[in-house]
């Protein structure tokens, strides 16, 4: 099962295809942390950090799938569970299977969100946070993208290092 199908459709404009490919490419290096564990091993604590895997990867479902929803909405509201600090954790009724099948979801419901707007440059209202500025706030359906890559690419990061001190292995090197 993957989270994502390295999109490549050649209807979409380069680049919504490009955006998509490096938001794929950051969730495929995420589930190479992931590959041969257990729903135990998912929520166990390797280093002083709180983050575990399976939190890490509830964190990156939850964020994608609030995002999603801001880009596709276009409203302004606060989608539900975005400020849920639970969203770090993975919950005992949580499973890894669980949890990646919604990762594969919430990726082909991106693609489909990106694959629906003709314009990145198409600026969307973002939902009012305890830490927005008092003004409403917009960005462009781009800076939402590249805001998701970044976020999958700095937890797929936290995902190696918790991975490594788990057991050895990484990115990299796989056990």
């Amino acid at each position: 099962m993957t989270a994502s199908s390295h999109t490549s459709a050649p209807s979409l404009p380069d680049e919504h295809a490009e955006l998509l490919r490096a938001l794929a490419e950051q969730r495929e290096l995420l589930l190479i942390t992931l590959k041969g564990i257990s729903d135990a091993q998912a929520r166990e604590r390797t280093t002083v950090s709180e983050l575990t895997l399976g939190g890490i990867l509830r964190h990156l479902v939850q964020g994608e799938e609030a995002w999603t929803r801001i880009m596709a909405g276009g409203d302004g509201e606060l989608p539900d569970g975005m400020l849920d600090m639970e969203q770090y954790r993975m919950g005992e009724r949580d499973s890894l299977a669980g949890l990646l099948e919604r990762y594969a979801a919430a990726a082909r419901a991106t693609e489909e969100a990106v694959g629906g707007v003709g314009d990145l440059g198409r600026r969307v209202p973002l939902p009012v946070t305890p830490w927005s500025p008092p003004e409403r706030q917009f960005w462009s359906v781009r800076r939402i993208l590249l805001h998701l890559v970044r976020e999958t690419a700095q937890h797929a990061g936290h995902a190696d290092i918790v991975r490594e001190a788990l057991d050895g292995a990484n990115t990299t090197a796989q056990r």
